[in-house]
């Protein structure tokens, strides 16, 4: 359903003369085999769609959300398959943790007080241990696929940190609620800067006009992460 909705979107779109290219993830898999299983039904609904619609093509990406830590592992086997990558932090951060979400406020305060954790990894990304599941799924994906696009999707996405750590390791986005952008594009901007003051001038002289390599993105939009079927 939510798969013909994203598509018969774009072709509506494309039909008014304007362009389109919903990407549409798919949430919560742990195997390339699952991807490939639920990315079939993407495969079977779209020449649907451009009959119903009358238009020979749709461009359309077709990822996943890597959100379990075998994903992560996997990234490679499942970048063959998967055209993007956005890494669900919240998520990430629970089943790396084994917290559950439902209960951190019974104890997690109480931990930081403690000083058995240092911060709530839900508020600011876990970089020593979430964030190496990330960076290796980044490497793992990219290396398997090229220019893979990749981000994270989370309220991860717009604490400063967090965000820093996301151009550290290469992403090409971070995602975010609306009041976290401005946040987050400031963020952004200072860690192009953090780097170019740790370049030798020499090289730093090329990156003078550089740029975030981290886009902000709101996720008030709809995304299709739960294009289950």
């Amino acid at each position: 359903m939510q798969i013909r909705a994203i598509l018969e979107g774009a072709a509506e779109l494309i039909k008014e003369g304007k362009k389109a290219l919903p990407e549409i993830m798919i949430p919560v898999v742990c195997d390339v085999a699952e991807f490939k299983n639920q990315a079939s039904l993407v495969k079977k609904i779209y020449p649907e769609v451009l009959a119903k619609y009358g238009l020979k093509k749709i461009p359309y990406m077709v990822g996943t959300m890597i959100e379990i830590p075998r994903a992560a592992l996997l990234a490679d086997k499942i970048a063959e398959e998967a055209e993007f990558f956005s890494f669900g932090t919240n998520d990430l951060t629970q089943m790396t943790y084994g917290f559950s979400r439902d209960d951190i406020g019974a104890f997690v305060p109480e931990y930081v007080e403690k000083k058995i954790i240092p911060v709530d990894p839900f508020q600011i990304l876990d970089q020593e241990g979430v964030g190496q599941l990330i960076q290796l799924g980044v490497e793992r994906g990219r290396k398997a696929r090229p220019g893979l696009k990749v981000g994270i999707c989370g309220e991860h996405g717009g604490e400063p940190s967090s965000v820093m750590f996301c151009h550290r390791v290469g992403m090409d986005y971070v995602s975010c609620s609306p009041y976290r952008i401005p946040i987050a594009r400031l963020a952004a901007a200072q860690a192009v800067v953090n780097e170019k003051k740790s370049l030798p001038k020499s090289k730093a002289k090329t990156k003078v006009a550089a740029k975030p390599k981290v886009k902000v993105k709101t996720n008030a939009k709809a995304k299709a992460k739960k294009s289950r079927k």
